[in-house]
């Protein structure tokens, strides 16, 4: 499981342009749980791919990403209070 986190400066020129790419990059990977955050159930080629895609697009010089690696007992190192339910990512998704 790899949390990733990013604060894109959507003030900048092509801010918006960067978060909406951003954004549709790690939905590839994961699913969202937060605006600006989601959660990736990936091996590690993948978790370098993502890597490698995501410096292509931001601006390190404005923009923040955060990795967080949980490792394969992710489960009972999340907890969460509210409304914004998520489904398993390890259960099988219909589309």
């Amino acid at each position: 499981m790899i949390v990733v986190v990013y604060d894109i400066a959507i003030t900048s020129p092509k801010g918006s342009r960067r978060l909406a790419r951003v954004a549709k990059l790690c939905g590839r990977y994961g699913q969202r749980v937060q605006n600006s955050v989601f959660e990736c159930l990936i091996d590690n080629l993948q978790f370098h791919q993502l890597q490698h895609e995501m410096l292509a697009i931001i601006d390190p010089d404005l923009d923040s990403v955060r990795y967080y690696q949980l490792g394969k007992q992710y489960a009972n190192k999340i907890r969460h209070v509210g409304t914004r339910e998520v489904e398993p990512l390890d259960h099988a998704i219909i589309l």
